[in-house]
């Protein structure tokens, strides 16, 4: 693992337990990601942390549980990639 993913991984741990999600709430790194590239790519780069913010807050507002995750981040996926950009 790069040093880079490590600390990256240790601050999720740290933020975590900060905020008190407990350690059995799934974190699905990989899909966040890729919704923050799809906002910064298909909208705009500050967009990128306003959008994943937005999908955890409706998940955590549905129930919190993965699936509810998951469904906010597909809706948002799906959202940012209807939208028109510049070279489309």
């Amino acid at each position: 693992m790069s040093d880079e993913a490590d600390r990256m991984l240790q601050w999720i741990e740290s933020a975590r337990a900060e905020l008190g999600i407990p350690p059995e709430v799934t974190l699905d790194v990989t899909a966040l990601l890729d919704l923050a590239r799809v906002a910064a790519h298909g909208v705009t780069r500050p967009a990128a942390p306003l959008t994943t913010f937005l999908a955890g807050y409706a998940a955590g507002r549905a129930g919190g549980s993965d699936a509810d995750v998951a469904h906010a981040i597909g809706r948002l996926t799906a959202l940012a990639a209807e939208l028109p950009t510049a070279d489309r």
